[in-house]
């Protein structure tokens, strides 16, 4: 596997998320969050090249919908999924959370 640097910088979470491939509603979580896509392990098998729409329901905050995603790796349970369509809205409070989420890890360097 050819090892490569993100560009944007994924942020540890560990949220409930809720994700729609095809007709099928699924569960999971979310581990890791940018905003350009996450990684998720669920109870419904995902593959790559596959699309789906996730709901994340972060705590005290309502929840983050990603009107469409594609899932680009696949590793047993776990998928990586890049953002393809959200909206404006969407795209602002997950900057927002990742904002909160570095100035959270660089106050624990501290």
């Amino acid at each position: 596997m050819l090892f490569s640097i993100r560009p944007i910088r994924r942020f540890s979470v560990c949220c409930p998320v809720t994700y729609h491939a095809g007709l099928c509603e699924s569960q999971g979580i979310v581990w890791n969050l940018s905003v350009n896509g996450l990684r998720l392990s669920g109870d419904v098998p995902l593959q790559v090249g596959q699309k789906c729409s996730v709901t994340i329901n972060l705590p005290n905050q309502p929840s983050l919908v990603v009107a469409a995603a594609i899932v680009r790796w696949v590793r047993g349970q776990e998928y990586g999924l890049e953002t393809l369509v959200a909206d404006k809205q969407t795209y602002s409070r997950v900057e927002e959370v990742i904002k909160q989420l570095e100035q959270d890890s660089f106050e624990s360097i501290e």
